[in-house]
């Protein structure tokens, strides 16, 4: 079982006992968090996709710590200039275990509206499909009395006159 969610702007998969490092959170070390802009849950055939989250489900995960990422050196330089700028930085990121997955009856936010489309626009479908298969042997015959059109002749490019050619 996994779910995908979201959390500082990006999207992570994840699985129970998954470790790994998300944007900044408030909680400190030790504590257990929730997560509940859930985007999908899958569990061996069962999927579920929410519109754009699932409500009743949840990600409880762990805090393990807080820290910093590796050094990016950023390093711009203007050719021919004598111009160099180099800086630095460094994210700073919380470390969570990922401990439960709960709300596996989780049902998208937008289930009964969408119920009540896809009855709706399977009748006009099908009269469309009975539609088309009785237009198609008209489109045949018109095909079968279409001649081939005779490809027009080329033009012949006009010769350039020099400055020569006009003394």
């Amino acid at each position: 079982m996994y779910a995908v969610f979201m959390s500082g702007g990006k999207q992570y998969r994840v699985a129970v006992g998954d470790v790994l490092r998300v944007e900044t959170l408030t909680a400190k070390a030790g504590d257990t968090i929730e997560l509940d802009k859930i985007m999908m849950v899958a569990d061996d055939s069962d999927i579920k996709v929410g519109t754009p989250y699932l409500s009743g489900t949840t990600v409880t995960a762990t805090v393990r710590g807080h820290g910093r990422a590796k050094k990016i050196l950023v390093f711009k330089m203007r050719r021919r200039k004598d111009s160099r700028k180099q800086m630095g930085h460094r994210q700073n990121y919380t470390e969570l275990e990922v401990t439960q997955i709960a709300g596996k009856e989780a049902k998208p936010q937008t289930a009964k509206k969408s119920a009540k489309e896809s009855s709706k626009k399977t009748a006009p479908k099908a009269e469309a499909e009975v539609k088309e298969a009785k237009a198609a042997p008209k489109k045949k015959a018109a095909v079968k009395e279409a001649s081939p059109k005779k490809a027009a002749p080329k033009k012949k490019a006009a010769k350039k006159s020099t400055v020569k050619d006009k003394k």
